[in-house]
């Protein structure tokens, strides 16, 4: 009888001590939670892109809450979700940049010449492991859609072995961005008119052998542009877009059409 005494007030006893314990604990280790995190991780829209530089939608939402980040970073939540945020602060809303994705290149399979054929899984990264691909231009977009498999609102089409941008549908999220195995695309403002679609820094005369629609680095665009707004590296063009007027100069002259008028672009 003794000994069911002992075990009991034994087991009594530690479950009192444990209990205490939890209470004291709980009460140091207490961390005050921010009713608006809830709020605003519920307000955004749920990508986890990261397009606003932290890690996911929850990430961006304890950074707006801890004055850490601006309440306008979520280019894919646009001008709607931004309202929604501001609210929750209790601040003007203000206005959002909307970025659109890209894709700087025009090697579809008419314009760009094959090296071999490749046989093996129909993915961007795994292709690249190949030689680059199976177009001769090492630079260029192997058209299998890793972009198109993680674009959440299905803005990204494949025309003729080449990648291509509905605009329209973009929200700028940067997820293609990052799965791009050749980094072929960018996040740009989306009032831009002009865009260079290429990215090899090849000569000139190697890259007319292996794409009729790729950037030969003549430098007439250079010359020719009224506000000095693009120059020529690596043999390639590039545009400053806070000198570009958009004027459309530069791609009326392009010879090879590397440069474009950035339209909506596909059709998705």
């Amino acid at each position: 009888m003794n000994t069911i005494f002992i075990a009991v007030f034994s087991l009594t006893t530690i479950g009192i001590i444990c209990a205490a314990v939890l209470v004291v604990s709980s009460k140091l280790m207490y961390v005050k939670i921010d009713e608006r995190v809830a709020l605003l991780t519920d307000s955004l829209p749920g990508v986890n892109c990261g397009a606003c530089g932290y890690p996911g939608c929850s990430g961006y939402a304890v950074a707006i809450a801890n004055d850490d980040a601006k309440p306008n970073l979520c280019s894919p939540g646009g001008a709607d979700t931004l309202k929604k945020i501001s609210a929750i602060l209790g601040v003007e809303a203000g206005t959002i940049e909307k970025k659109i994705a890209v894709i700087h290149c025009r090697g579809d399979l008419k314009a760009q010449q094959k090296k071999h054929e490749y046989r093996g899984i129909k993915s961007c990264e795994a292709a690249k492991r190949l030689y680059a691909g199976e177009g001769a231009c090492a630079f260029g977009c192997m058209g299998y859609g890793d972009c198109k498999l993680v674009c959440p609102t299905h803005a990204v089409c494949l025309e003729n072995g080449l990648a291509t941008i509905n605009t329209s549908l973009c929200t700028g999220c940067g997820l293609c961005v990052k799965v791009c195995p050749k980094n072929l695309i960018s996040l740009e403002k989306a009032d831009i008119k002009v865009a260079v679609l290429c990215t090899s820094i090849e000569k000139g005369a190697v890259v007319r052998k292996k794409c009729s629609n790729g950037c030969i680095g003549c430098s007439k665009c250079v010359r020719e542009c009224p506000d000095a707004a693009i120059i020529m590296e690596n043999n390639l063009a590039k545009i400053d877009y806070a000198k570009c007027t958009n004027c459309g100069h530069c791609a009326e002259i392009c010879v090879t059409g590397s440069i474009r008028k950035h339209s909506t672009g596909a059709t998705c």
